[in-house]
């Protein structure tokens, strides 16, 4: 089967990788998997035979049809759309949370991936492979040169864990970058104050547009430096030695001065 560039597929086939990543998944029976992605099985197939039911997201319907003709596909259902487009909350339904697991393009990765934490009232966790550069910006710890808004923004709603590497060697065709495993585990709510979604993303994102600049420029016409005393930060610091709670004061504090600024404008 031929493969389709546009989709950024590149399959994996290496049976020592393969039972590593069912291993970190450890489906149970009682639970609902959803994978994303399945291309030709890798996976599929040995999540399907502990899981017993699987749902797969499958934006090329070629490699949809052949995974429904397979003869090990009973209890597989397809779903042959865009996951940028499918609504993991509908697909839930009463049922138990969705454990999300898949090899994503890069493309594709980041949107998903907030797409998924906005509809964290579905989701248990989430096991996906990643370019391995991806993965270190994920889970990052503050002060070095991966940590930066995307390790912010997931921590305000995710448990983040680097599980592993994967050689391009793992995959056909075979990829020029490693890969990595990565587990999220959502919170119910925001994992600490934050001020709101919309704060959080646009302090973060003035601060990591300007990483060489200290906060009080970085944040110039968001918070002053008055308001980042208040929060304890000193205003003299770069981004990225904050930890993301606080980040997520700034936030609350910028949401402070917007919600004042609107009671005060006629």
């Amino acid at each position: 089967m031929p493969v389709r560039k546009r989709f950024g597929q590149h399959f994996l086939h290496d049976t020592g990788t393969i039972r590593r990543i069912i291993e970190a998944v450890a489906p149970r029976p009682d639970e609902r998997l959803v994978e994303v992605g399945p291309g030709r099985g890798a996976l599929t197939f040995g999540l399907l035979e502990r899981a017993g039911s699987l749902d797969a997201v499958e934006i090329d319907r070629d490699l949809a049809a052949a995974l429904a003709r397979d003869p090990r596909a009973a209890g597989l259902t397809l779903h042959v759309e865009n996951v940028l487009d499918t609504d993991f909350l509908r697909l839930r339904g009463d049922g138990p949370r969705l454990r999300v697991i898949g090899n994503l393009p890069y493309n594709i990765s980041t949107p998903l991936l907030f797409r998924l934490l906005a509809q964290r009232a579905a989701i248990a966790d989430m096991h996906f492979m990643l370019q391995k550069e991806v993965v270190q910006r994920m889970a990052a710890g503050p002060g070095g040169k991966d940590y930066g808004r995307l390790t912010v923004m997931l921590a305000a709603y995710a448990e983040v864990q680097a599980l592993f590497d994967v050689g391009p060697g793992a995959f056909q065709p075979r990829p020029k970058v490693w890969s990595a495993i990565v587990r999220l585990i959502p919170a119910p709510g925001a994992r600490f104050e934050i001020g709101d979604d919309a704060a959080l993303r646009t302090v973060v994102t003035a601060a990591f547009s300007h990483r060489r600049k200290t906060l009080r420029n970085g944040l110039k016409g968001l918070l002053d430096s008055a308001d980042l005393e208040a929060c304890g930060v000193d205003a003299g610091l770069r981004p990225e030695t904050l930890a993301p709670r606080q980040f997520g004061l700034l936030a609350a504090r910028y949401r402070q001065r917007r919600e004042a600024a609107a009671r005060q404008s006629p």
